[in-house]
Order: structure tokens, then C-alpha cells, then sequence
């Protein structure tokens, strides 16, 4: 499974993504999930080159501005439980 996340969380469910061009179903479950989790972290950290988002602006943009981008199904239960993302976010940035 780490193999699989590890290669293809930034497949894109359009098929726009890397490193095969997969698309759909074809990109592995984990890689799916990884996705949005993936980017969640990014838009959430600050980087040399951006600013830190808040929640609700990185919820916006996962939900609003990234057509294509995942699957639709997991877009879906993500909308629902994107609470739990800012909780575990927060808790793991104040142990740091």
C-alpha cells in the first residue's frame, strides 16, 4: 500500500496527473485517498512560495476549485468529515 500511495497520489482522476497518466478506478483506492490528504497538508503548511491557508479556505479550494482533480466519491465523504481534518491538522501541529 505505501508503494502504491507513494506513486500514485498525484495521478489526477481526469487522468491529467503523473507519473502513468491513470485515471478513474485505474489509480489504486490508497493513492485516491492520499490525494486529497496530500494536498490538504500542502494548502494548510506554509511553503517559500505560499502563505499557509486557513480550513475553510483549503476546504474551498479541494471542493470548489480542483475539478478533475479527485474522485468524486471521495470528494463526497470528504465535504462530510472535513472537520475531522482541521481536528487532526490542529493536534498534530501543537505537538510539534
Amino acid at each position: 500500500m505505501g508503494i502504491e500511495i507513494a506513486k500514485y497520489h498525484h495521478e489526477r482522476y481526469d487522468g491529467s496527473g503523473y507519473n502513468e497518466g491513470l485515471k478513474g478506478d485505474e489509480i489504486p483506492l490508497s493513492a485516491r485517498i492520499m490525494a486529497i490528504v496530500d494536498v490538504y497538508d500542502a494548502l494548510r503548511s506554509v511553503r517559500p512560495y505560499k502563505r499557509a491557508f486557513s480550513h475553510d479556505e483549503t476546504v474551498y479550494i479541494i471542493t470548489k476549485e480542483s475539478e478533475g482533480h479527485f474522485d468524486p466519491r471521495i470528494l463526497n465523504l470528504f465535504s462530510q468529515i472535513h472537520m475531522n481534518f482541521e481536528l487532526i491538522y490542529d493536534s498534530s501541529k501543537n505537538k510539534k
